[in-house]
């Protein structure tokens, strides 16, 4: 899918932060305008008009955020459960199978637990949810653990694909 939003970057700086592997310069200078253009339009309709690639960063980031503050619980009581299977998807065309797998799981315990996990929850409530699902922490340690080296995959996959990301 081509992008019908190619913000305009540096894209030596890119290349030249990417061969450094300062690969959190690479992930910023990519991700930034993504954030810049959705918070502009404040419609999420936006990450369709996007690029696969460029959908994985907007969408990997918001994953990043939340379950490294709260662990898939809160990504998915926070109602981004959702992207996940777009996620799945672009991870396997970047080859990070392994963090593929893990949402994979994340989707099994979501589908079989749906209603508990999507119902509106008091701050007890949504405590308590972290020990109702034990099954999460091992899957957030999963997460934890292959993070950095699915970032790399993808930042690899940006840089050696720039014109899917940029003007």
């Amino acid at each position: 899918m081509v992008s019908n939003f190619l913000p305009t970057l540096d894209k030596p700086a890119i290349l030249s932060a990417h061969s450094e592997g300062n690969y959190d310069a690479v992930y910023e200078l990519l991700v930034e305008p993504l954030h810049e253009e959705l918070y502009k339009r404040q419609d999420f309709d936006f990450i369709d008009e996007l690029s696969e690639g460029q959908q994985l960063l907007l969408a990997y980031d918001y994953l990043r955020t939340q379950v490294g503050q709260g662990g898939f619980i809160q990504f998915i009581q926070n109602g981004y459960v959702g992207l996940l299977p777009n996620i799945i998807e672009q991870l396997l065309m970047v080859k990070a199978d392994e963090m593929a797998n893990v949402l994979d799981d994340v989707l099994k315990v979501y589908v079989l637990n749906r209603e508990l996990l999507n119902r509106p929850t008091t701050v007890e409530e949504f405590a308590k949810l972290y020990d109702e699902f034990k099954e999460f922490e091992i899957i957030d340690e999963r997460w934890h653990t292959l993070n950095l080296p699915t970032e790399k995959l993808m930042l690899d996959y940006a840089a050696t694909h720039l014109g899917e990301f940029c003007a």
